[in-house]
């Protein structure tokens, strides 16, 4: 069981370095604003169009793009994030399913 537990964990661990590695995207405007993050939720780049940037005639506008841009990125994040650890949950759960056995099932 114990080494179920350790197999589940390397796991794990492995996933981390997985969602360090993929890159997700969050792109408004036609990606004229673009945020690129990595799938464990960690913001690595924020483009912005130079043709774009001087037609805005405001800086709200660009902040509300920018959240707009960050949320789309981190949802993908969370997105790829969820069906990674599922995997790793599903192998977890199948490889501790005589645990019933433990309490007389």
């Amino acid at each position: 069981m114990f080494d179920k537990l350790f197999q589940a964990q390397q796991k794990a661990e492995e996933v981390k370095k997985r969602l360090d590695s993929i890159s997700v995207f969050g792109e408004t405007e036609g990606g004229k604003v673009r945020v690129v993050a990595s799938a464990s939720k960690e913001i690595r780049e924020v483009t912005i169009d130079d043709g774009f940037l001087k037609q805005l005639d405001d800086k709200e506008e660009l902040e509300e793009l920018l959240v707009v841009a960050l949320n789309k990125a981190l949802q993908q994040a969370e997105n790829v994030s969820q069906a990674e650890m599922q995997v790793v949950s599903q192998d977890l759960l199948g490889g501790l399913g005589g645990l019933g056995n433990l309490f007389g099932k």
